[in-house]
């Protein structure tokens, strides 16, 4: 089998999601592939229309049914040790591909030797293969051999997954896997899988479709899945730490947590959350001490977070009960702001 495309799927059978990306993969322009979907104990018809693709494509689609929900890490561990592909794909459920999408990562991973080959994506707000906004995933100076500094590259931008496919003999040779139980497992898996490749290659084009909608995660910020970003860091930590990277990638490795654990999981909170908490704030800059607590000191931190960020996260240094104000005090004038120049604008027509 050349290739093993994995579909995590909870509750995505309404306004046709589902089935726009599963059609999108039944018709990929190779041969000798499957598609193996982990309905993660959907509520909803999800598991009726995987079902139904799979009596349709018989040997083409294999379902995989969750009965308790592992989220989408458990999902793609599931179809992982289902998986028999030489290479290894991801898509989201509510995403989709163009038809060559996999003929020319492959082909590309065939030309160079690569064991991992991406691609950039398109950010669609509708059901259609006309490309969107461009999203260039991976720059240049992060493809080729990957010798150690391209290695710290990917280590602090290894950009999306689901746009990529991975040789799965290195998967299995590093016990590569998801954290399961939690959103943002990309978060802890990207990251590290990069470490492990040896060669990266890109074809330049948007072949994936990325849905942007409201109820995807990126688009709903509550305190659960902002302590599952919290969670995803950790476990990405920890395991740097137990397969002794930390040495050799130390620097790296603390920006990423930094900036993963705290940095955007503290002004996402702040800004996305309806009613945040000090005693949260708190929580995350403890956290963030424990494990490294001369952040501001980092070389990534000082070049690659903004100056405005830097200003406020110094402030919690100082005082967490001053930021807190300081910030809510912020956001409260940006509302009033906001809502006075959209009635200016009302009254003067």
């Amino acid at each position: 089998m050349k290739l093993s495309v994995i579909v995590p799927v909870y509750n995505m059978a309404g306004d046709g999601k589902l089935e726009y990306c599963m059609n999108s993969l039944i018709n990929q322009t190779i041969e000798d592939y499957e598609i193996i979907a982990v309905d993660d104990a959907s509520t909803d018809a999800s598991a009726a229309v995987l079902r139904a693709y799979e009596r349709r494509y018989p040997g083409l689609i294999r379902v995989i049914c969750h009965p308790v929900n592992k989220r989408q890490g458990g999902a793609k561990n599931t179809g992982l040790k289902a998986a028999s592909g030489e290479w290894i794909g991801f898509v989201d459920s509510d995403d989709w591909v163009a038809r060559d999408f996999y003929e020319k990562l492959l082909k590309k991973a065939l030309d160079t030797g690569a064991d991992m080959v991406g691609c950039n994506y398109s950010l669609v707000r509708e059901h259609t293969m006309a490309t969107g906004r461009i999203v260039c995933n991976n720059p240049p100076d992060q493809t080729g051999i990957l010798d150690p500094e391209k290695h710290r590259k990917l280590l602090l931008r290894s950009g999306s997954m689901v746009i990529k496919i991975y040789r799965r003999s290195v998967i299995k040779e590093h016990g590569l896997c998801f954290p399961e139980g939690i959103f943002y497992e990309d978060n802890c898996a990207g990251p590290l899988w990069s470490l492990y490749f040896t060669h990266f290659e890109k074809v330049e084009e948007p072949l994936y479709y990325y849905y942007q909608h409201q109820t995807s995660t990126v688009h709903h910020i509550t305190e659960e899945k902002c302590r599952d970003r919290m969670k995803a860091a950790a476990l990405f930590y920890e395991e740097c730490k137990k397969r002794e990277l930390l040495e050799e990638y130390g620097p790296e490795i603390e920006y990423r947590f930094t900036e993963l654990y705290y940095a955007i999981t503290l002004f996402s909170y702040l800004s996305g959350v309806e009613k945040p908490k000090l005693s949260f704030v708190k929580e995350l800059r403890r956290g963030l001490l424990e494990r490294f607590p001369e952040f501001e000191k980092n070389t990534y931190y000082l070049e690659m977070t903004g100056k405005e960020e830097q200003e406020m996260i110094a402030l919690q240094g100082r005082s967490n009960a001053a930021f807190f104000l300081y910030y809510r005090l912020k956001q409260y004038v940006r509302r009033l702001r906001k809502k006075f120049g959209r009635q200016s604008l009302e009254d003067a027509k």
